[in-house]
């Protein structure tokens, strides 16, 4: 029998998951679009990314990543002598399956010399033959320094999130070649839902984050000047929620998974946030449960672990990022 949340054992489960945590000297990470319970009882909360640093830099045995499974591999690329426990090894991303690594080695073997840009979200074994990882908020410096080392007419691979690839080209308007992967997500936020939900909220601001999957296609459609760009904020979660609670706004659209609302909302209890579209809901990262947690720091299983070779070969793209400046 499922052991399924109630009012009632909610709090409880916090606290039996909360005492693991202690027993078994684990740092619990989640990801900004976790179920609320779950973001409740983390020590961080964040973008894949920095819960990855946030993980290398944790006085902690085991890492309990709450979040999909290529943020997992991530965190164990970056923290290779800790264990890396992920409460359901189902939780995967559609735009990291949206390449594989034989897909990106073919994809090269045509373009030799061409130098590869990945978005973070793909899995060890496409960061494995990449030559530079980005995120949505710093693409458009990644790719301008790819230029200023490798050449004006370097031939540049980028994936795997086609909408990112085509804001990127926009902003810097140089072509690329893109792949043409997406996030399931994507699907939910279109400019005639931003219309409506901004037509019935006149005047509140539209944030949207730079960093999540599901924001990249709304970054396209504000460059392409599809969505009004008055009162939009292109903000990473530290940003997003630093303005909301010094704007004067009282109502904010935000654009975005809908887990974000969750601490914006706890943050921020006297002002209102608003989804872009209900149903950019990642099912991913929502089969995340309190119980499955309890139960993966109970058994100190299932863990995400990386091969040490191809780790290091992972690693390699990630730390160039970190160095041009995220």
């Amino acid at each position: 029998m499922p052991d399924l949340l109630t009012l009632e054992n909610t709090p409880a489960l916090k606290d039996e998951v909360r005492a693991l945590a202690e027993v078994r000297n684990a740092v619990i990470l989640a990801h900004n679009y976790q179920v609320p319970e779950v973001q409740d009882v983390a020590h961080f909360v964040g973008d894949s990314l920095g819960l990855s640093r946030q993980a290398a830099e944790a006085d902690a045995e085991v890492i309990a990543f709450c979040g999909v499974h290529f943020m997992a591999e991530t965190a164990s690329i970056l923290s290779p002598e800790k264990p890396v426990l992920l409460p359901d090894l189902d939780a995967g991303c559609s735009l990291a399956d949206s390449i594989t690594a034989d897909e990106l080695r073919a994809w090269k073997a045509l373009h030799p010399g061409a130098v590869v840009v990945m978005y973070v979200n793909t899995t060890a074994e496409v960061k494995a033959e990449t030559d530079y990882c980005c995120t949505s908020s710093n693409a458009v410096q990644v790719v301008d320094h790819v230029r200023r080392e490798h050449g004006d007419d370097v031939e540049i691979l980028f994936g795997p999130d086609m909408f990112l690839g085509a804001y990127v080209e926009r902003v810097t308007g140089r072509r690329m070649r893109v792949w043409t992967g997406e996030c399931h997500v994507h699907a939910g936020i279109r400019p005639r839902d931003i219309a409506r939900v901004r037509e019935r909220h006149p005047g509140a601001d539209f944030l949207i984050h730079p960093e999540c999957g599901c924001s990249t296609s709304v970054m396209e459609y504000v460059a392409a000047g599809d969505v009004d760009a008055e009162n939009t904020h292109m903000l990473s979660t530290g940003g997003m929620l630093a303005h909301a609670r010094e704007s004067e706004a009282d109502t904010f659209i935000v654009a975005t998974e809908t887990g974000m609302l969750h601490p914006l909302e706890a943050e921020n209890p006297g002002k209102s946030f608003v989804p872009a579209n209900r149903a950019a809901v990642c099912r991913y990262m929502k089969m995340i449960t309190l119980p499955k947690l309890r139960d993966c720091l109970r058994d100190l299983a299932p863990e995400v672990r990386v091969d040490p070779g191809l780790a290091a070969r992972a690693r390699l793209p990630i730390e160039r990022m970190v160095a041009i400046g995220s």
